[in-house]
C-alpha cells in the first residue's frame, strides 16, 4: 500500500509589488493561478545580473502576439529572465506532489519554475528564475547547459509532431550556479496550454483536500476536456477525464518509442495531463538501438530504461486514477478508464511504425515485419535514426542493391533477408516501392534528431558566448526531415566521445 502522507502548502505573505515595465507583451491574464492560494503561491523577483539573449523563437513569439521587434525590448528581456513582473501580472509557483522513482515523495511543487500568466491562451513559465516556496532548500536556478537542451529539444519534438511544451527563449547571465562544478545561470521560457501534472491531482488527493481536488478536476475539464461533461457512456465526467488522459498519454508514448526518444525521469510529477512531453532533463534520442538503454545517469535501477517507458506511463496513470478515486467513488469505472491505455498504445505504435515502413495503415504482416527488424536492430545496436532514413531513400527503388542499408549490419545475410521481406510486403500491398512510398517514409523518418553530442556542441560554444551552433541546430531541427546538405555531418554516426556524455537529473 502506498503511504498516504499529509502534504501542506506553504503560506506566505503577499510580496510587495515587484518592479514592472511595459514589455510589449500582453494583455497578460491569469489562468491556473486564478484558482487561488491553495494552488499557487506568489513569487517575488530574484534578479540575475546583466541578462542576455541566448536563443529565441520568433515563430512562437508571433503566435503569442509579441511584436516583431520583441527581442530588441530590454524590458521583455528583464521580464523573461524573472527580474521583473510583466505589466499587470505577477509571478506564481504551483504546488503538487508525486511519486519519484516509484516512491511517494510527498509535497513537491515548482521549485525553480514560475508562471507569468497567459498570453494568447498559452501559459508562459520561467524555469530557473530563482527560488520559490517549493524550492526545498534549492537555489531555484537552472544552468546554461540544461536550458539549452530544453530549448532545442522541446522545439525539435514539436517539429517532429510530438506533443510537447514549447520554448520561447533562453536568457543567460554570468551569475555563478554550483552543481557538480561552477556553471552559469540561465532561464528558459517555456509555453503550454497548461502545466498541470498528474502530481497536482496526487497532492490534493493524498492530503485529503477533496474540495480542492474537485476544483482542479473541474478546471481541467472545463478548459481542456469539455467533452467529458457529456461523454457518452461515462458514469461521470471524472471517469471520462481519466479515460481521455490515458488516451493522450498512450499516443504520446507511442510517439516517443517510434523515434527512439528516452525521457529519462518519468515521475508522476513530470507527466502532463494534456499528454505533452514535459520537463526535459536527462533525455536522450537513441544512437544505437538498445531497448534497455538508460539515459539518466541518476537512474541506478534502470526504472526509466527506454523499453520500460510504456509500462511506467501506465503505472503513473494508475497513480492518477488512484488520486481521482475520491471523485470517482467506484473502482470498476476507474479501472475501465485506465484500460484505454492498454489498447490505445499498441494501436498508436502500430500506426506509427506502419508509416515508418511506408504503409498508410497497419496490418498483421506489417507488425511481424516491425518486430523482426527491431529485433535485428537490437542484436547489433544499429543506429536507429540512420537505419530508418537510409531505408526511406532505398524504398524509392527497391529493385536496386540494398548496399547502403545492409552496410549497417554485421550480419548482412539477415539484413538482406529482412529487406527482401520488406520488398515483398510492399509488392503484395500493391505499392512495390517508388517515389510515393519513399516520400511518405522520408516525411516520417527524420534525418536529424537532437543527439546528445549535438546538444553538447551547442553548449560548449555557448559557454564562450558563441550561439551560432545553437542557432544552426535550431534551424535544422525545426525541419528535421529536410536534407539540409550543408549540415550532413549532424546526421552521421555519433562520435566515440559521445559515449562519455553523462546526463543526470542535475541542472
Amino acid at each position: 500500500m502506498r503511504p498516504m502522507l499529509q502534504a501542506t502548502t506553504p503560506t506566505l505573505p503577499n510580496p510587495a509589488p515587484g518592479p514592472s515595465a511595459h514589455d510589449g507583451a500582453g494583455p497578460w491574464t491569469q489562468g491556473f493561478a486564478a484558482l487561488g492560494p491553495d494552488f499557487t503561491s506568489p513569487v517575488g523577483p530574484s534578479p540575475l545580473p546583466a541578462p542576455y539573449w541566448v536563443g529565441r523563437n520568433d515563430a512562437l513569439a508571433a503566435q503569442l502576439g509579441l511584436p516583431l521587434d520583441w527581442s530588441s525590448s530590454g524590458a521583455l528581456l528583464e521580464t523573461l529572465t524573472g527580474n521583473q513582473w510583466p505589466e499587470g501580472g505577477q509571478q506564481t509557483a504551483s504546488v503538487y506532489s508525486g511519486h519519484q522513482f516509484g516512491v511517494w515523495a510527498g509535497q513537491l511543487g515548482d521549485g525553480r519554475a514560475c508562471s507569468l500568466g497567459e498570453l494568447a491562451g498559452q501559459e508562459v513559465q520561467l524555469k530557473g528564475a530563482g527560488p520559490t516556496p517549493y524550492s526545498r532548500r534549492g537555489d531555484g536556478r537552472a544552468v546554461l547547459r540544461s536550458s539549452i537542451r530544453e530549448f532545442l529539444c522541446s522545439e525539435a519534438m514539436h517539429a517532429l509532431g510530438i506533443p510537447s511544451t514549447r520554448a520561447l527563449c533562453v536568457t543567460g547571465s554570468d551569475a555563478p550556479v554550483w552543481r557538480e562544478e561552477r556553471e552559469t545561470a540561465a532561464v528558459v521560457t517555456r509555453v503550454a496550454p497548461s502545466f498541470v501534472r498528474f502530481g497536482h491531482f496526487e497532492h490534493f488527493s493524498h492530503s485529503g483536500q477533496h474540495a480542492q481536488l474537485r476544483t482542479l478536476a473541474d478546471y481541467v475539464i472545463d478548459h481542456f476536456y469539455p467533452a467529458c461533461r457529456t461523454a457518452e457512456g461515462a458514469d461521470q465526467p471524472y471517469v471520462a477525464l481519466l479515460e481521455a488522459i490515458a488516451g493522450r498519454t498512450a499516443e504520446l508514448v507511442a510517439h516517443w518509442q517510434s523515434v527512439g526518444f528516452c525521457h529519462g525521469v518519468l515521475n508522476t510529477d513530470n507527466m502532463s495531463i494534456l499528454g505533452l512531453t514535459l520537463d526535459y532533463g536527462p533525455f536522450q534520442f537513441l544512437d544505437g538501438y538498445q531497448p534497455d538503454h538508460i539515459c539518466n545517469h541518476s537512474d541506478t535501477q534502470g526504472r526509466y530504461a527506454f523499453y520500460k517507458q510504456p509500462n511506467v506511463a501506465y503505472w503513473n496513470l494508475f497513480c492518477l486514477g488512484q488520486a481521482l478515486m475520491p471523485l470517482i467513488g467506484e473502482q470498476e469505472p476507474a479501472i475501465a478508464a485506465l484500460e484505454t491505455f492498454k489498447y490505445r498504445y499498441p494501436k498508436a505504435l502500430a500506426a506509427r511504425m506502419a508509416n515508418k515502413l511506408g504503409f498508410a495503415d497497419p496490418h498483421e504482416n506489417q507488425r511481424t515485419l516491425t518486430e523482426s527488424v527491431l529485433k535485428l536492430l537490437a542484436q547489433e545496436q544499429v543506429d536507429f535514426t540512420i537505419f530508418w532514413r537510409r531505408l526511406s531513400h532505398w524504398a524509392a527503388q527497391m529493385d536496386t542493391a540494398d548496399t547502403a542499408v545492409a552496410d549497417l549490419f554485421l550480419d548482412r545475410e539477415a539484413a538482406t533477408t529482412w529487406l527482401a521481406d520488406f520488398r515483398a510486403l510492399h509488392s503484395a500491398s500493391g505499392t512495390p516501392g517508388g517515389a510515393a512510398v519513399s516520400t511518405r517514409m522520408l516525411r516520417t523518418n527524420p534525418k536529424y534528431v537532437l543527439r546528445n553530442h549535438l546538444g553538447e556542441l551547442a553548449i560548449r560554444a555557448a559557454k564562450n558566448k558563441d550561439f551560432s551552433v545553437l542557432h544552426q541546430l535550431q534551424t535544422v531541427l525545426s525541419d528535421p526531415c529536410a536534407e539540409h546538405p550543408e549540415h550532413d555531418s549532424w546526421a552521421g554516426f555519433a562520435p566515440d566521445w559521445a559515449a562519455s556524455i553523462e546526463i543526470s537529473c542535475s541542472s
